[in-house]
């Protein structure tokens, strides 16, 4: 039987957009109990690789591995099953690989030990209509969010990755049960950074958001965890 790993009651997890593993590790102490998981990427693997994850990990919280596979159906499966059973409660793919990558991705998560989530990347926050336009996809992003979603949950993925303007569409899209993780989220105290499509944590977490991940809001301050404790007090968690 597949299990599938259940997500904490304290959506946020904070992004550790660093290489180094000590300060990613200081700052998941720090943020110990404060956030409900730890998102470490590309960055991150690509200086400490699985024994980096495998320390992230062992603190004890929630792991969200961002490393957006994208490739041919039997590259990513060999990924998946690469990454799998490191003990990161999600990992995930990109939905414009097609419904056999996708398909791929989920089989060979399903024959692991550990079966993390696996969510698909729809559109990247990072990007608008204008810039679908220029690599070739002429529709608003709103719709091509959509359209990746509906696709990753016919191939049997567990949600997606979206902005925060498209959660209440992929809801009525694909359902409650769909899972939604979502980045571009920024207090109204914090600057917008390099993400486009954003919003703050209360109206994301109002709309139907599952996961709020949250970077440079809480860890380029003095005070990391102040400022989670902050951005739970706004959504009105009890820490």
């Amino acid at each position: 039987m597949t299990i599938h790993p259940k997500l904490p009651t304290n959506p946020i997890f904070v992004a550790l957009d660093t290489p180094d593993l000590d300060k990613a590790i200081a700052w998941s102490e720090e943020l110990h109990g404060h956030v409900g998981g730890i998102k470490v990427g590309l960055e991150f693997f690509s200086a400490n690789g699985a024994e980096g994850v495998r320390r992230i990990v062992d603190l004890g919280m929630p792991l969200f591995l961002d490393l957006k596979f994208h490739d041919i159906p039997n590259t990513v499966a060999g990924a998946v099953r690469a990454v799998a059973d490191l003990g990161a409660t999600i990992i995930n793919v990109h939905a414009a690989g097609g419904p056999a990558m996708l398909a791929a991705a989920r089989e060979a998560a399903e024959k692991s030990v550990t079966r993390p989530l696996v969510i698909a990347v729809t559109v990247l926050t990072s990007l608008d209509d204008s810039d679908l336009s220029v690599v070739g996809q002429a529709i608003p992003a709103r719709d091509q969010v959509v359209r990746l979603a509906q696709l990753a949950k016919s191939e049997g993925l567990d949600g997606v990755v979206c902005s925060p303007g498209e959660i209440r569409a992929i809801r009525d899209a694909c359902g409650d049960k769909f899972k939604l993780i979502v980045p571009g989220i920024r207090p109204n105290w914090t600057a917008s950074s390099d993400q486009k499509r954003i919003t703050t944590p209360s109206q994301a977490h109002n709309d139907g958001a599952d996961i709020l991940v949250i970077g440079r809001p809480i860890t380029d301050t003095k005070d990391p965890a102040a400022a989670a404790i902050r951005i739970l007090e706004e959504l009105g968690f009890c820490r």
